[in-house]
């Protein structure tokens, strides 16, 4: 079979380009040209200044977007269209489309440089369509969500439909979360806007075409540009969507695994926690909440008396703790559950060809229908479930199985969006998850809205993180050959504006007994990971709690690093959400122009100022890290390596490679038991003192952590820090110190805080310290001290939040 694929589609390449249309006429409205063509109508739209969308257009009836926002505001700045006979030229200040009339190709420029040409463009055959794009000869592409394939997916054919990889490894062609978009390293990123079952064939079968083919659906691409990598996904975001601010507890760390048997189990789980004063911040809770057995209950949707007999109780009581609860929930409803009827009769599920009756099929689970999320019953039916739950305090929402797992292709869905347009199963596959997200942020919108949702899913489109969808990577093997590809997983995916894409910390699936090693290494990376979930199969237990002193000694104090680093993380959630920009970076953000750093998968910047190598071997004594141009702290023991060199780090069981950039300023507070007692009225400042470095900052952004308009009502405070290496004074430097408010206050705003500054690298034990306002005049008086052994000086004060300024010098 495999060989036949190229003689098959040589012969659709053939059929195709007999057809290529050309170009009749032309019409432009506000930021759309709409073009007509011996084949039809083709509408040209920038929908940024950055970013074209090019539909072609037919009498068939189409799906709607589903990768652009809702509530997208279509560019409405300068726009030029110039025609010269064999040309046309659409204009925006940042992106320019070439459109070669006969026969009619599209090419697409940033100011003078060719990002990405169509080749023969659309193509429709029988039962494909697509579109044909030029590659260029050394281009790397990066995307189509998740896979295990190395960052340069140059030269792969990727399936596009979303499928379980259950115990996948170092290895992995189709999995969970397909996304149909490339990320150029020419800086461009196409997406195609087709949610139907296909392929992207990233020149594979030919090595300078790529390829997008699709069963059916939405005839549209989206071309984004920008000049610099992030510059490129804040287009993609501000196209797509933002995501929402998670609430702040849901970077605190969560108790999982599959799964909690009784509501006894779950309440001595989290004393124990406690016990061991291990920060905790949820329970999330697996299918033995509705059912006793793995079989048969699925789709009850509701408690099982005999397992958790007082259940508003318990989540009370976790509350009482500092503790939240997450339900699974799946969208699948058997035949045999206690909900079957009441879907039937409301109207909720997926319909067979006629669309009489609800389709049912075997599945692992027993006999099933699925929800239609789609459907505006099946969206009211289902959503009253998040309700009701919500009403009983379940403070989030575990999504799984929303592939779907198992979906008919020829079941018949009924799109709301698109006045009930009837969609096949694999027209509409791959934003199932998507539209569930969708659903339940609405649902649970409607009840609380402003309160920001918690909800995991696996499943999802492009846009999906406009929901609030935390994804993560699927039931990954308990090895290390499931610990290695996590690194490139969440890159890519961030690349792509998932940036919260984490995986079950030690591993899901598998493993006859606990390999300590593994565990701790996996356990100490995800403190970098933007979720903190150790989650598996109950074999062997995936919290840390239930191990041995050595193992929670370590993993207590790597979760208390999470939560000491909830200052800078939390800041790191405000730049994603404003911004686009993941909290797992690549290397390739540290320097732009070195084509080396794109194809590093096993090493990440941890926003802007952490560099973070895990380490996904046995036994390792030392292990090798690149470093970028510049200097770079170890932050275990503030040792100094130069940058743009690869170093022999040294490893012991209790430490990974974790350095900081030279001139870095790090927040941080005291760990908590959770962060229902976070505050930062005690603030320490971590300044990585680097002479070289003449200047810089970091932004801390704080709100109350859980109201869901903060952003939009100004109800938040940012802390701005930066540093000045003062000239001609050698070794001397300004720190200042502004808050910035919104327009409203929050709840839990600090008037004051104790600042405790840790000036690291500095030599002089006699120093001059001054603190004074922006004006000039004296501040509240300061306590020094310097650590000779760790060459650190510390400056403690009380800030009342006005303006300040510190500076240091030697005494001479």
């Amino acid at each position: 079979m495999y060989k036949t694929i190229p003689i098959i589609l040589f012969c659709l390449f053939v059929s195709v380009n007999l057809f290529a249309s050309d170009y009749v006429s032309h019409r432009l409205d506000g930021s759309s040209l709409q073009l007509t063509t011996t084949d039809g109508k083709v509408q040209l739209t920038a929908l940024h200044s950055k970013a074209i969308e090019v539909l072609h257009q037919s009498d068939k009836a189409q799906l709607p977007s589903f990768a652009k926002a809702e509530n997208i505001e279509i560019y409405s700045g300068l726009i030029e269209l110039a025609d010269s006979g064999e040309f046309l030229e659409l204009s925006t200040p940042d992106l320019r489309v070439v459109i070669k009339k006969k026969p009619l190709t599209l090419s697409f420029y940033r100011e003078q440089q060719l990002l990405v040409e169509e080749e023969i463009g659309y193509f429709s055959h029988r039962t494909t369509q697509g579109f044909r794009f030029k590659l260029t000869k050394d281009e790397q592409l990066m995307g189509g969500g998740e896979r295990v394939l190395g960052m340069n997916r140059r030269g792969h054919r990727l399936p596009l439909y979303n499928r379980a990889h259950y115990g996948y490894g170092t290895e992995s062609q189709q999995m969970n979360f397909s996304i149909p978009a490339v990320m150029s390293d020419k800086k461009y990123t196409l997406l195609f806007d087709n949610s139907a079952k296909g392929w992207m064939d990233l020149g594979k079968t030919q090595a300078d075409i790529l390829q997008f083919e699709a069963t059916g659906g939405r005839s549209a691409y989206i071309v984004f540009s920008g000049e610099t990598y992030p510059e490129l996904l804040k287009s993609y975001i501000d196209v797509t969507g933002k995501q929402p601010l998670p609430p702040r507890w849901a970077l605190g760390n969560h108790a999982s695994r599959f799964g909690y048997r009784d509501q006894k189990q779950v309440l001595e789980t989290i004393k124990l926690y406690r016990q061991l004063d291990i920060p905790v911040d949820s329970i999330i809770l697996d299918l033995y909440w509705f059912g006793a057995d793995v079989k048969g209950h699925m789709g009850n949707l509701d408690w099982d008396k005999a397992t958790f007999p007082e259940p508003i109780k318990m989540i009370n009581t976790l509350k009482e703790l500092g503790v939240n609860t997450v339900l699974i929930t799946e969208p699948f409803i058997l035949t045999s559950s206690k909900r079957w009827q009441e879907a039937v009769d409301h109207d909720a599920l997926g319909t067979t060809l006629d669309g009489s009756s609800p389709y049912k099929f075997d599945f692992f689970f027993g006999n099933t229908g699925l929800v239609d999320v789609f459907s505006a019953s099946g969206q009211q039916w289902f959503g009253n479930v998040y309700k009701e739950l919500a009403k009983q305090g379940v403070s989030g929402v575990w999504g799984d199985l929303g592939e779907p797992e198992v979906h008919p292709s020829d079941m018949l869905h009924k799109v709301a969006e698109a006045n009930d347009m009837i969609a096949t199963g694999d027209e509409v596959h791959n934003v199932y998850g998507h539209q569930w997200a969708k659903l339940v942020q609405s649902s649970l919108n409607e009840l609380n809205p402003n309160q920001r949702p918690f909800m995991i899913m696996r499943s999802g489109f492009a846009g999906s993180q406009r929901y609030g969808m935390l994804p993560w990577t699927g039931d990954v093997s308990r090895s290390w050959d499931g610990l290695k590809p996590q690194v490139e997983l969440s890159l890519q995916m961030g690349l792509l504006g998932m940036a919260y894409t984490h995986s079950d910390l030690g591993g899901f699936a598998g493993g006859d007994s606990f390999d300590k090693e593994m565990y701790i290494r996996w356990l100490q990376f995800g403190v970098f990971q933007p979720i903190y979930r150790p989650h598996a199969q109950d074999n062997i237990a995936p919290e840390p709690v239930f191990h041995d002193e050595e193992t929670i000694r370590i993993i207590r104090e790597y979760i208390k690093l999470r939560y000491r680093l909830l200052p800078y993380n939390y800041s790191l959630a405000y730049q994603n959400s404003t911004e686009g920009l993941p909290f797992m970076r690549p290397m390739l953000f540290a320097d732009e122009t070195n084509p080396k750093w794109l194809n590093m998968d096993d090493q990440f910047l941890w926003g802007e100022s952490f560099l973070v190598k895990p380490v996904t071997d046995p036994g390792l004594r030392s292990i090798d890290v690149t470093l970028p141009s510049g200097n770079w702290f170890d932050y275990w023991t503030d040792r100094i390596y130069k940058g743009g060199q690869v170093i022999g780090y040294p490893l012991e069981l209790e430490t990974i490679p974790v350095l900081v950039k030279g001139g870095s300023i790090i927040p941080s507070v005291a760990a908590a038991e959770s962060t229902a007692s976070y505050s930062s009225e005690s603030l320490q400042l971590d300044f990585y003192y680097d002479p070289s470095v003449t200047s810089s900052s970091f932004v801390m952004y704080e709100d109350d952590g859980v109201s869901a308009s903060c952003l939009e009502t100004g109800a938040y405070e940012k802390l701005h820090f930066e540093s000045q290496v003062l000239e001609n004074k050698p070794n001397a430097f300004e720190f200042k110190l502004r808050s910035e408010k919104g327009s409203d206050g929050y709840a839990g705003l600090p008037n004051k805080r104790l600042i405790s500054l840790v000036i690291h690298n500095w030599s002089s034990q006699k120093n001059r310290v001054s603190l004074k306002h922006q004006n000039g005049n004296p501040a509240a008086k300061i306590d020094t001290e310097y650590d000779s052994a760790k060459r650190q000086l510390i400056i403690q004060f009380p800030w009342t939040m006005k303006e300040q300024i510190i500076r240091v010098a030697p005494m001479k």
